[in-house]
């Protein structure tokens, strides 16, 4: 099994406006993020707008980059559904066409209890042989993991790996001080890269990486190298482009991005809005300002 590690940009979906995926669009892009050096590659993140695409356009999406990628770094891909059966039949999709790992994330209608929550997750990992990277996101999940439930998860083989988007940093502390190596940290782009390096993370699996993927490997590289005073000094320049995402919708924000960098990903999934002229601009004075 692959060591997952670095920096893993979250891919938007380009999607036209009938549903067909613009293949080639999102292949450039990711050839031209392993170009850049980024250590992997996550479709059908919250960037990617996993909630609202069909299956065969989440198929599609996960089919194309690890095309894109030729095992030249691994592919994680992203895994949602408010059902268990659908959440493992789309595992084992994504694992049969070559996924190098799966990135669990629980979407809930009804409130669920722990051992439900766990039960989803733990089934994910029994369904397929390649890691599993649990998701918790207490701001868009109706049912979170708690930190009994990550421990007792942590305990399985296949759940090596948990990214956590929920602003609280001393909570990732909690969680590396309770399951040690066995549970290996992501950051997201809710918390502040760098400080998570600096308290033992892994890297960042986060959707500003698409548009600012050479910076951010520059930030992993200088936290690798335990260079703070450099990092940190990047980071609170990169942080500018945080601030301006989180403004607005996250995918019309990275999709504006990358549009004004010449992909041409189209506009987010309705009914999700593009960003308008004036909140366009927010984002090329960030871009133009790190450029």
């Amino acid at each position: 099994m692959r060591d997952f590690h670095g920096v893993f940009p979250y891919l938007v979906s380009p999607v036209d406006a009938d549903g067909a995926v613009r293949t080639n669009v999102l292949g450039k892009l990711c050839d031209d993020l392993i170009g850049a050096g980024v250590h992997g590659l996550t479709p059908l993140g919250s960037t990617g707008e996993f909630a609202y695409l069909n299956a065969a356009q989440r198929t599609e999406v996960v089919r194309t980059t690890i095309e894109a990628a030729n095992r030249r770094v691994p592919v994680v891909a992203g895994v949602a559904s408010t059902s268990t059966a659908d959440a493992v039949a789309q595992a084992k999709t994504y694992e049969k066409l070559g996924a190098d790992g799966i990135l669990a994330i629980l979407e809930a209608y009804f409130p669920l209890a722990d051992a439900q929550i766990e039960s989803y997750f733990r089934s994910i990992a029994d369904a397929v042989d390649i890691p599993v990277v649990i998701y918790t996101n207490p701001q868009f999940q109706r049912s979170d993991l708690t930190l009994d439930v990550v421990a007792r998860l942590a305990e399985h083989p296949r759940i090596g790996y948990i990214k956590d988007a929920s602003t609280n940093t001393g909570r990732l502390l909690s969680i590396m001080n309770r399951c040690g190596d066995s549970l290996r940290v992501f950051s997201a782009s809710a918390h502040i890269p760098a400080a998570v390096m600096l308290i033992g993370g892994l890297g960042w699996m986060a959707g500003p990486a698409c548009v600012i993927p050479r910076q951010s490997v520059a930030l992993y590289d200088l936290c690798k190298a335990a260079r703070w005073d450099e990092a940190i000094a990047l980071q609170r320049r990169l942080w500018r482009i945080n601030e301006a995402f989180a403004r607005f919708n996250l995918a019309a924000c990275i999709k504006a991005g990358l549009s004004i960098q010449g992909y041409d990903v189209g506009d987010p999934v309705p009914p999700q809005a593009a960003l308008n002229a004036e909140q366009r601009k927010v984002v090329e004075a960030a871009l133009r300002d790190l450029a």
